[in-house]
């Protein structure tokens, strides 16, 4: 068990709360397990939240933060549209790892719980709207840009969703270079 020197914080049961969520959805957070992969006793777990839900929501709040506007900061901040799109799919691709667990794909099993429908509403709205401000810059009018937005998102949904099932998935390098020609090849 940790010691009193090491005490845990909220944020640190939120992380583990996802790690959980990627790998069993909602039903796999639970506090004593938890507790026991954290090395700490449930007490320390009733230091920062009242209750499981309380947790989920800190944690899918949490997602929802890294997921979302603030974890594409960086991105949005590249002037050239055209980098920006790149270093995103490139970033996006390689990120996807054979038989990864993923909290997007595994909150789509729990997709009719409120706390889910928002975090995934909020995490989409940022990705879509940074991809179609992308397009936007790039030349595609406000309808191509949106659709073309979508398409682009599908398609990395897609690879996530065979990653998750495919221990013989090309190189993620190679899947970034191929998502990077598909989705900058036509501007019009």
């Amino acid at each position: 068990m940790t010691s009193e020197a090491t005490r845990l914080s909220a944020g640190d049961w939120a992380r583990a709360a996802l790690k959980a969520i990627a790998e069993g959805g909602l039903a796999a957070v639970a506090v004593e397990p938890l507790a026991r992969t954290l090395g700490v006793t449930k007490g320390s777990f009733y230091a920062h939240y009242r209750n499981r839900d309380e947790l989920i929501t800190a944690a899918l709040s949490e997602w929802g933060r890294s997921h979302g506007e603030d974890g594409l900061a960086r991105f949005a901040a590249i002037a050239d549209p055209a980098q920006r799109l790149r270093e995103l799919l490139t970033v996006v691709v390689r990120a996807v790892q054979p038989l990864a667990p993923s909290v997007h794909l595994s909150l789509l099993g729990d997709r009719n719980d409120p706390r889910v429908k928002e975090a995934i509403g909020q995490v989409n709205r940022a990705r879509l709207d940074l991809l179609t401000r992308t397009y936007r810059e790039l030349g595609l009018s406000p309808d191509r840009a949106a659709s073309r937005a979508r398409v682009a998102y599908a398609a990395i949904l897609g690879l996530l969703h065979l990653a998750q099932t495919d221990p013989d998935a090309p190189e993620p390098a190679v899947l970034a270079d191929e998502a990077a020609a598909i989705f900058l090849a036509s501007r019009v």
